[in-house]
């Protein structure tokens, strides 16, 4: 075999691994995305903690469809709020699903779901 020819298998073979790598990176995509938190969601938690006091509840373990009804409540002016409103006016109604999917979670559940 030539050099130039064996150049040329070695150079084939490592194209295929780097397809079946990417392959499989691709399809760890939407498990990867699950554990991670929607776009800026994880702020929700500094007011929305677990020992949260007054008026601002403890999202975690509340039904998803609450959370998202509340949003577009905020989103349209219905629900008066001092900073939920212009919060919720930078969503769109599939990003208000995954927040609320994410933070309703219950505490300690290892797998976060981004898509109701």
């Amino acid at each position: 075999m030539s050099g130039r020819t064996h150049r040329t298998g070695v150079a084939a073979r490592a194209s295929r691994r780097g397809l079946a790598v990417a392959a499989l990176l691709w399809a760890a995509v939407p498990a990867l995305a699950r554990t991670a938190h929607p776009g800026d969601a994880a702020a929700c938690g500094g007011c929305h903690a677990p020992a949260s006091a007054g008026e601002v509840p403890d999202l975690r373990g509340r039904p998803p469809a609450e959370v998202v009804a509340a949003m577009r409540a905020f989103r349209s002016g219905e629900r008066p709020a001092t900073v939920m409103d212009r919060i919720a006016k930078g969503y769109s109604d599939e990003e208000i699903r995954a927040i609320a999917a994410w933070v309703t979670a219950p505490p300690g559940e290892a797998e976060r779901p981004t898509q109701p």
